[in-house]
């Protein structure tokens, strides 16, 4: 699901949605090869009830690069399972840099995936940006938690430039197409204290 439409491109209304939809596919540097290699859900699982789910569900690491393969599961604390917590420029199932990373205006932008390429590069590129009145709890909404820099116009050229070398790099698998920034930095998302119990998180 994207930004609700407009006909006019420089049109932004955020419709609420959080990190975690678009946690569903996670690409990231796969640790045998340095190639793409892809994070999901492990296959058969029931449908989501909650995105924030996605933070709990069992993942599969699989690489077409070289095939190395890899699972993740939440770990356990009475009843509840032990989530993720989502952000920064490491995956935070299997630790490993997301392969959509590169220097911008000081920084580093990333991106899970495609969608949220698309979704960033419709807020940055509009004009007119406004707050919707989506789905999603706007406490929890991606856009107004993303960092200063991303939002100021004045970085608006040299964002959008990034959100298209990250673009670049998506059909791309090889281990010599990775981004210089998509490297080991140790800035892991911190242990989180979430729990999901039957009828949804915590």
């Amino acid at each position: 699901m994207h930004s609700e439409p407009y006909s006019d491109p420089s049109r932004h209304r955020d419709p609420g949605m959080p990190l975690d939809r678009f946690a569903e596919r996670i690409l990231v540097v796969c640790p045998r090869c340095g190639g793409r290699a892809l994070c999901t859900p492990r296959p058969g699982l029931p449908e989501l009830a909650y995105y924030t789910e996605l933070r709990f569900r069992p993942r599969r690491m699989t690489c077409a690069h070289c095939g190395a393969v890899a699972a993740w599961e939440a770990g356990v604390r009475g009843a509840g399972l032990i989530g993720v917590v989502l952000g920064g420029t490491e995956d935070p199932f299997f630790r490993r840099p997301l392969w959509l990373q590169t220097r911008c205006a000081g920084h580093v932008l990333w991106a899970y995936n495609e969608e949220h390429v698309d979704e960033l590069a419709a807020y940055v590129g509009a004009r007119l940006r406004e707050r919707g009145t989506g789905f999603g709890s706007p406490t929890r909404s991606m856009i107004p938690r993303l960092p200063g820099w991303m939002k100021a116009s004045g970085n608006r050229s040299d964002v959008l430039a990034g959100l298209e070398t990250l673009r670049a790099l998506i059909p791309r698998c090889a281990p010599a197409d990775r981004s210089d920034a998509a490297h080991e930095r140790g800035d892991r998302p911190r242990p989180s204290p979430s729990t999901y119990f039957r009828g949804g998180p915590y």
